[in-house]
């Protein structure tokens, strides 16, 4: 299905690839040369564009005990709080858990970065 964007037409994968862009674009000063967080940001809309990348990189399909969710969130930055930024992707509705939060997966519809931050801003 495509989005139109300012009278633009995009497929989902254009206006992923421009979601990317734009969010290492803003993410910059937050990523080591490895493209890792250096910290989460405290703006508001930079943490959630900071959230909306990590979840992207979740494996979809795939259920991860807490330790593999830790150690991956660990992976992708460098200040190692996974408690917080786990708390913070199921809170967004970006990771969905099990009741005894034993087990961790990616959300089955994540929104598009705009529609992400417009319901969180």
């Amino acid at each position: 299905m495509e989005q139109v964007v300012n009278g633009l037409r995009f497929t989902p994968m254009e206006q992923r690839e421009a979601n990317m862009k734009q969010i290492l674009s803003d993410l910059t000063p937050f990523l080591d040369g490895s493209g890792r967080l250096i910290s989460l940001p405290a703006k508001h809309k930079k943490k959630l564009m900071a959230l909306w990348h990590m979840a992207g990189k979740v494996e979809p399909e795939r259920q991860y005990t807490e330790v593999e969710i830790n150690d991956l969130l660990d992976e992708w930055t460098l200040f190692h709080d996974p408690a917080t930024l786990r708390r913070e992707l199921y809170n967004k509705k970006l990771l969905k858990r099990t009741p005894d939060c034993g087990r961790y997966w990616k959300a089955e519809t994540i929104p598009t970065l705009e529609e992400f931050i417009e319901t969180y801003v």
